[in-house]
């Protein structure tokens, strides 16, 4: 009897899968941090006999190359991927056996990247799950926009012959079982559900329901931004990834940190945004480790700058190293642990500023106040309305585009508070005088704020 299991990369929205019998697997997808896919094997008594990337990911750092040399496994990538080491070259219809009565199959798939492949794992002849990588995902599809420009379009196009040609090849029963989708920038839309089966995405996944041509349009017209650090992730995966290095890095006392912050580097404090928000030293950016770290850091950060960061506990440090390295920041430039009094000097001196909630926006505004309000959300959150009068930067671009926040006290909001309060630390780094907006956004007009539809404006 086969099994797949799920591993999973919340903090990327992505998952990969360790799938066999009873004496051999293969892993689909593989992380960065391969530990956890040996010790997954471990315990279930089986041999990793081949490493199976579905493409050359945008997203992450893959540890496919990494764990196929640790564990003597054949590494299948997709012949049409240009790649600087040797692999086994998969084309359409070639086979992998991982155990008697129990094989890969690879299906090409192109859309999502031109030599994009999925895998469907047969038994005893039957198919019985598709690793559908970043072609069909659960109510959705991997975004074709992610490789070259010029060739969105035509991979758009290839996107939904290749979700039908799944759909019309599979029975109904088989589990859909993708890389991408669940929080993922590497999706083309968000889709809620954990579990799916061909038959259930040929009721309800759009790119099975719409004709070519709606489906290119309206999956063109629903792109957003896609994080900076994307253009990194293939390049280094083509090339060849590195071991990752989980050792602890050096230690950093209040000087180093007030000579790191001096020097342009970034110091990144991990901790929770009202700890944050209460006190840190100045100059710190506030990015949660128990958020979105690797993803808003990595997309946020000037490539290769240095990294410090600060934590209340060790914990927290190697939890956020081991993620950062999941996105090619490898190495943190130093780390510190305790609390803000062991991190601030004469030269990083302590810093504060305050949180509120929508209403208590309304209420500076009713007594005739009128601070700039800092809208961060994405663009496709936005087009769906937005506070009168309202100044909008996505998060991700608020650190290169200081200059464009009008004068005076700005209140920082998002669509819940998180990048509300990494958009605040920003601010507040730059010396601005800053509110940190820490409510839902649905409150705004329950508070009585104004509220912009696309049709009024």
């Amino acid at each position: 009897m086969f099994f797949a299991d799920i591993v999973e990369t919340e903090g990327l929205g992505n998952r990969s899968y360790l799938a066999g019998g009873v004496r051999a697997a293969v892993v689909v997808d593989p992380p960065r941090d391969i530990d956890r896919l040996i010790v997954a094997a471990a315990r279930r008594g089986v041999r990793i006999v081949a490493v199976a990337e579905t493409h050359v990911h945008n997203d992450y750092v893959s540890g496919g190359l990494e764990l196929a040399r640790l564990t003597g496994a054949r590494y299948l990538v997709p012949a049409g991927a240009s790649v600087a080491y040797e692999r086994v070259a998969v084309a359409d219809g070639d086979v992998e056996e991982v155990e008697e009565g129990l094989v890969l199959r690879a299906v090409a798939t192109p859309g999502h990247t031109p030599h994009h492949t999925a895998y469907v794992l047969e038994e005893g002849g039957r198919a019985v799950a598709a690793f559908t990588g970043g072609s069909l995902l659960i109510g959705s599809v991997g975004r074709p926009d992610l490789v070259e420009p010029r060739l969105t379009e035509e991979l758009a196009r290839a996107q939904h012959a290749s979700a039908h040609r799944l759909a019309t090849e599979l029975d109904d029963e088989v589990a859909v079982m993708p890389t991408h989708g669940f929080g993922s920038f590497c999706s083309s839309s968000q889709a809620d559900g954990e579990h799916s089966t061909i038959g259930v995405e040929k009721a309800s996944n759009p790119a099975l329901a719409q004709d070519v041509e709606t489906f290119v349009r309206e999956l063109l017209a629903g792109l957003d931004d896609a994080p900076a650090y994307y253009a990194h992730m293939a390049p280094t995966n083509a090339a060849g990834p590195a071991p990752v290095d989980l050792t602890a890095p050096q230690r950093a006392d209040a000087e180093e940190i007030a000579l790191r912050l001096a020097a342009g580097e970034w110091v990144v404090d991990l901790r929770n945004r009202l700890a944050f928000a209460e006190g840190h030293v100045a100059g710190s950016f506030n990015i949660e480790v128990e958020g979105q770290l690797a993803t808003y850091l990595a997309w946020m950060i000037p490539w290769g700058k240095p990294v410090t960061l600060l934590a209340e506990s060790a914990e927290d440090i190697t939890r956020a190293q081991r993620e950062l390295a999941r996105v090619g920041i490898d190495r943190p430039a130093a780390a510190a642990v305790g609390a803000p009094a062991d991190w601030t000097s004469e030269k990083a001196p302590p810093a504060s500023f305050p949180r509120a909630a929508f209403a208590d926006l309304a209420a500076a505004r009713d007594r005739g106040e009128s601070p700039v309000v800092l809208d961060v959300r994405r663009d496709g959150e936005r087009a769906g309305g937005w506070i009168e009068g309202s100044v909008h930067i996505p998060i991700h671009q608020v650190h290169r585009r200081l200059d464009e926040v009008p004068a005076g006290a700005v209140w920082v909001h998002c669509a819940g508070g998180m990048r509300a309060a990494i958009a605040a630390s920003v601010l507040d780094a730059a010396g601005r005088d800053v509110v940190a907006v820490d409510d839902g956004y649905a409150a705004a007009a329950a508070a009585g704020l104004a509220i912009v539809t696309p049709a009024q404006h």
